[in-house]
């Protein structure tokens, strides 16, 4: 068993926090909104701290999912950022989906106070968190890594390590590169196949086993059929990822026309009062034009 602290209450953190609880370990929360931390209290025992600091003081191993580059640097640095209450020796586990420049930079204040830092962002969405099934890619150290996987095993699905500090969160970006293609191209076909008069459901039960399938297609077609967009990772969010990537991609000279193109399209549904709306909600955009 060790002493851990999670900070971060949101749809992610939230469960995930909790199997490492399952998994048998003494976990302290934090969360912006103390009223979160204090329903995961509630529900799962453990303990929750006033700030970062006071949630890391004695923790052998330090969690973190919150919102950005800011918020990050917001629980990590200052009097009250975690790193202020961590011991030399201990290990800070970010699950944030952020730039990989912030990473490094986080990943080098930490080893002044001889702290370790492994950048482990997620996929799997809401289901994958509440499931124990995450897929966590990771940058670091491969000591840190090595003394961090059997924590991040409590909820993970499969975790690997890609390379030095920042490699998790390239990888993450190569993650939502192929998401935004794939939800695009699912929802032209839904709505392809809706205006030449077939059965979303049917066409999907004979077109999944084959080359077109994938986790989008059989987990999201029928809420994007039925029109719910309440079932997953919201487009305001997917924005900031997608302006990361395409910042990455200017930075290493790899042209991203599909990814670009689709952050646009993202950005017509929050036009369409969509910000809050599921990643699915791209076949909104496309009905809309048929309104």
């Amino acid at each position: 068993m060790a002493k851990v602290a999670f900070l971060g209450m949101g749809v992610m953190g939230y469960p995930m926090a909790g199997y490492l609880v399952k998994a048998g370990h003494e976990v302290v929360v934090y969360n912006r909104t103390k009223a979160k931390a204090e329903a995961w209290v509630a529900e799962h025992g453990g303990a929750c701290a006033d700030t970062p600091s006071e949630a890391a003081k004695g923790a052998a191993f330090v969690m973190a999912c919150v919102g950005n580059d800011d918020d990050l640097r917001g629980v990590c640095l200052g009097e009250d950022g975690a790193f202020a209450g961590m011991d030399a020796g201990a290990t800070f586990v970010d699950h944030t989906t952020v730039s990989a420049d912030v990473t490094r930079e986080l990943y080098a204040i930490a080893a002044e106070k001889s702290i370790s830092f492994v950048d482990a962002p997620i996929s799997g969405g809401q289901a994958g968190a509440e499931n124990g099934q995450l897929a966590i890619m990771c940058g670091g150290d491969q000591s840190a890594y090595d003394a961090a996987e059997p924590m991040m095993a409590a909820y993970a699905k499969i975790c690997r390590r890609l390379g030095e500090s920042g490699a998790g969160q390239l990888c993450k970006m190569a993650n939502q590169i192929c998401i935004a293609g794939l939800v695009q191209g699912l929802s032209e076909a839904l709505n392809f196949a809706e205006k030449a008069g077939l059965d979303g459901r049917e066409v999907v039960d004979v077109i999944h086993g084959g080359a077109a399938g994938s986790w989008q297609m059989v987990n999201r077609h029928e809420t994007m059929i039925d029109r719910k967009f309440d079932y997953g990772f919201a487009v305001d969010w997917m924005r900031k990822d997608l302006d990361i990537c395409l910042k990455t991609a200017e930075q290493v000279d790899a042209p991203l026309p599909v990814t670009a193109l689709v952050d646009q399209f993202y950005k017509d549904v929050q036009k369409m009062g969509g910000g809050r709306w599921d990643t699915s909600s791209l076949i909104a955009r496309l009905r809309k034009f048929d309104e």
